[in-house]
């Protein structure tokens, strides 16, 4: 069954008639992420789009620019459409019944110009999540991409290793790393790639400056590489040289952590168990205030997307899923250590992704 069939059966099920697929929060040019339901839908990958599904209604608009690309990336299943006016407008023009729209990806100014142009037989209806839910589980051939971009994104991994680090930026480590990435083959960056050394590393998402990576230090990279439309997403800290014996500690803490969260997640477990699993051992160490971010994050078209592994996750792990887990131990003012691997949920088990070993590498 198509995506465009999955998502209208999901529609009638909602009792709808329709449902727009649209990023109404900047309607118009709105960026690759907030157009990520529109490329699982019909694989366009510009940024102005919106698209109406119903159990018999396949409709595309984009504007003059886009309308070749469409020609050549959107399902045959879909009416393209090319708008004459405001999309906004345009798309109004093919509303009909009770029609969802995602209340989470629309701003109450788009909304209120929508409720203005739609026709009296025309019911708005929050609809927030129909078509992420069906995002969430991830097709072979979505695995099969996210899996190249972790295998090249470790590839990254090893260059930044043979090149070394002490004595070179921290940015400057993040742009030979995104340019690697684009060498190999990637689009870009999932997200800015981060590169923490000494007390920046206490900072979980520091932006990488001017300063010089030291000698007797540890340094926390984290990355992912967007491939064919979808990320990947990994951590590894490293040391540039001896560590103070509190340091080594926390190192392996957190590596042990992480071990043991890897063999705890599994389909049927929520992403509150698992992220439990993750506190103990940190706790017991002593850092339990050092910990502040979820054990991990659905990982897809977007980076960051369901399900959540947190203390406050409502959701339940299940064979499609592709998530990050990711413990770290953060002690202000000195150092701060992440162990991050990108894993899929089966059947029977998990597939890590990741391949790069999380013992402590020395890289000077």
């Amino acid at each position: 069954m198509s995506r465009a069939d999955r998502l209208a059966q999901a529609v009638a099920a909602e009792g709808l008639d329709q449902l727009s697929v649209a990023d109404l929060v900047n309607p118009g040019d709105s960026g690759r992420e907030a157009q990520a339901d529109v490329f699982w839908l019909t694989g366009f990958t510009g940024t102005s789009a919106m698209c109406v599904v119903g159990t018999d209604d396949r409709m595309f608009l984009t504007d003059f620019r886009y309308t070749q690309r469409a020609e050549r990336e959107v399902d045959a299943a879909f009416e393209r459409v090319e708008a004459e006016g405001q999309p906004l407008a345009e798309l109004a023009k093919r509303l009909a019944g009770r029609v969802g729209y995602d209340d989470a990806k629309t701003s109450v100014r788009a909304l209120r110009r929508l409720e203005a142009a739609v026709g009296e037989d025309v019911e708005l209806v929050a609809a927030e999540g129909l078509v992420g839910a069906l995002r969430r589980a991830k097709d072979e051939e979505e695995l099969r991409r996210i899996a190249v971009a972790a295998e090249l994104g470790d590839a990254v991994y090893e260059w930044i290793c043979e090149r070394g680090l002490g004595g070179r930026t921290e940015r400057e480590v993040q742009l030979g790393a995104e340019q690697r990435m684009r060498e190999l083959g990637a689009a870009g960056p999932a997200f800015p790639t981060i590169v923490a050394a000494g007390e920046n590393a206490a900072l979980p998402h520091h932006e990488a400056s001017g300063r010089e990576i030291g000698t007797g230090e540890l340094v926390i990279i984290d990355m992912g590489a967007i491939v064919d439309g979808y990320c990947s997403d990994c951590t590894r800290t490293f040391a540039t040289g001896d560590l103070d014996a509190e340091a080594a500690e926390v190192y392996e803490l957190v590596r042990s952590t992480q071990a043991s969260a890897l063999e705890a997640v599994a389909a049927g477990v929520s992403g509150k168990d698992a992220d439990a699993v993750s506190r103990g051992p940190i706790a017991a160490g002593g850092h339990a205030d050092h910990y502040g971010h979820g054990l991990g994050h659905g990982v897809g078209i977007e980076v960051h997307e369901a399900p959540r592994l947190s203390m406050r996750s409502e959701d339940t792990l299940a064979a499609g899923d592709v998530v990050t887990v990711e413990p770290g131990v953060y002690v202000p003012g000195r150092f701060g250590v992440r162990i991050e691997d990108l894993v899929a949920i089966t059947d029977d088990g998990v597939r890590n992704l990741s391949s790069l070993s999380k013992e402590l590498r020395v890289i000077a």
